[in-house]
């Protein structure tokens, strides 16, 4: 069993990651970093998120975690990329980050959040940033 999160370089992305690795860490589990490109990201993009994973990996790596980054562009949403990455490599959690959102705003989840909630074969776990 692992542990999948949702990572992109965005306040969110970064809380879901730290809540994964420390979940990785107390369970003593490997953790697959699921990043999902939707193809049409210029080259510039995709050479920040590159950068951004390196150092992703380091750190993980410096703590000791076993993992795996996978960056997905299949055309798949990112719900379906999650989902089908917990199914392949058996997770026990999913771990995702969520929006800070209005008072409005709470009352409708976000189209893959809540397609992650529904259907993940595993337990989600959703964290959202400290607030500022």
């Amino acid at each position: 069993m692992g542990i999948v999160v949702g990572y992109l370089a965005t306040p969110e992305g970064r809380a879901a990651l730290e809540t994964a690795s420390g979940e990785a860490e107390r369970r003593g589990e490997s953790l697959v970093v699921v990043v999902s490109e939707r193809g049409d990201e210029t080259d510039e993009h995709r050479q920040e998120t590159q950068t951004a994973l390196d150092a992703v990996r380091s750190e993980l790596t410096s703590r000791g975690i076993e993992h795996d980054v996978r960056v997905l562009a299949r055309g798949r949403d990112v719900a379906e990329d999650l989902i089908g990455t917990a199914e392949e490599v058996g997770a026990g959690l999913i771990v995702i980050g969520l929006r800070r959102r209005s008072p409005v705003g709470k009352l409708i989840l976000g189209a893959n959040a809540q397609r992650i909630l529904l259907d993940s074969p595993c337990p989600v776990l959703a964290v959202k940033p400290a607030a500022s």
